[in-house]
């Protein structure tokens, strides 16, 4: 499926008019798809493998932001740490350690996202209440990271009775550790919402979505 041009700058306004941050998710699909949005102006993309993503960006245009988006293994920080953009699914303090250790060997600092864990579902990654405290307490000595906000990734749900509150509590931990003001920590970015619930998200506070398959199609993940 080609590129939903129409589809981009539909959404593109709408984010606009939100003042929110487009992630475009390009996971699975060829650079040529991104070659063509980043043509009409886009430059965020949002990679959930680190091999593709090593692969991308050494191929594709230097001004491109990178973000993982992905569950990020911490034997595997080194390889995108030279060049990673913001690293979205920060979901435990032994990560963020290994991140800022990575950071240091290439004179950088990185910026990161603490994930927390909003779903009913079990499968979905992040921090509780408690993690999120003490990772955020422990930040203090890691002065190649900057916590920069949190992400959470809500029910695959349909029901906006379920979805909403999830939202709606992550935004909760938000506005709380949004007053924290330190050189390493200082809260810009919520995000939340994905294609089938961003306006949803908007609605309870997002500043950042992931978008894919409303511009992409759906994945191709048998290459």
């Amino acid at each position: 499926m080609p590129v939903a041009i129409d589809k981009y700058q539909e959404i593109k306004t709408f984010l606009d008019a939100h003042k929110v941050s487009l992630i475009a998710v390009s996971k699975t699909k060829p650079q040529e798809d991104i070659q063509e949005l980043y043509a009409l102006g886009q430059r965020d993309f949002g990679e959930n493998y680190v091999q593709e993503l090593v692969e991308k960006e050494a191929a594709l245009p230097k001004d491109i932001h990178w973000h993982f988006i992905g569950h990020l293994q911490s034997n595997k920080v080194k390889y995108i740490a030279p060049f990673v953009y913001l690293i979205h699914g920060v979901d435990s303090f032994k990560l963020l350690v290994e991140i800022n250790k990575q950071a240091a060997k290439n004179n950088r600092v990185i910026s990161v996202l603490l994930q927390v864990h909003i779903a009913k579902e079990e499968t979905k990654f992040g921090m509780d209440a408690e993690e999120l405290k003490a990772a955020i307490e422990g930040a203090g000595g890691l002065s190649n990271i900057k916590i920069i906000g949190l992400m959470g990734m809500a029910s695959f749900s349909d029901n906006s009775k379920i979805v909403q509150p999830e939202f709606g509590y992550l935004n909760s931990l938000y506005q709380v550790y949004g007053k924290i003001k330190t050189d390493n920590i200082d809260f810009a970015v919520l995000s939340m919402g994905m294609s089938g619930d961003y306006q949803l998200a908007i609605e309870n506070g997002s500043n950042m979505v992931r978008i894919g398959s409303l511009l992409f199609g759906a994945r191709n993940y048998n290459k």
